[in-house]
């Protein structure tokens, strides 16, 4: 992830991570969220990044397709990509991603994992279908600061994950009952 306070010239924004690469013996993937950095990981950036030996993979969560297909050209064929936003995981497939770094994952594990499965086995409608039904479930978990509405959907779908740290709080009632309208919508693909 790039650094979320200091905003560096893009000629220096790859810098740390090859330091941060040669200092570990696991690999390491990168993360691309410019709504929480305010800066984007250009795909030139990516590419070269991804010919350390430990830089592995990116969680691609720009928001932007135009941007995953250039980091897909970009980068070698083993260099994986995961779509960092559920609601376009279906769409980042199709450009060549091989899965998500999941927040709906945390409640609806089995239906995320079957909408790929289907996705690779060619059953697009099926990957479809599964994408369109979640799709409410994946905006409803973004109504408010994450990782608020996660907790409150667990909470919901029976897993008590316990409170939050400050500056965040629980879930207000509107985000509750929105959810739990939502997730009734999909009460068969919750676990249980």
């Amino acid at each position: 992830m790039g650094p979320y306070y200091k905003n560096p010239p893009r000629a220096r924004l790859d810098r740390p991570f090859p330091r941060v690469a040669a200092a570990v013996d696991i690999p390491v993937m990168l993360y691309n969220v410019p709504g929480r950095t305010a800066t984007n990981m250009e795909p030139a950036t990516v590419a070269r990044l991804a010919q350390h030996p430990r830089i592995v993979a990116l969680k691609e969560s720009s928001g932007n397709l135009t941007q995953a297909s250039a980091v897909r050209r970009a980068c070698p064929d083993d260099f994986v990509i995961y779509s960092g936003d559920d609601d376009l995981t279906l769409p980042m497939l199709a450009v060549g991603a091989r899965g998500v770094v999941s927040v709906a994952g945390n409640v609806v594990p089995g239906a995320i994992a079957r909408m790929i499965a289907a996705f690779e086995a060619g059953d697009v409608a099926e990957a479809r279908r599964l994408h369109l039904r979640l799709f409410p479930f994946f905006r409803a978990l973004f109504v408010t600061s994450n990782p608020i509405p996660v907790k409150c959907a667990l909470e919901i779908a029976g897993f008590p994950v316990g409170g939050l740290r400050q500056p965040l709080d629980a879930a207000d009632e509107g985000v509750r009952r929105h959810l739990e309208q939502v997730m009734a919508e999909i009460s068969d693909l919750l676990p249980g």
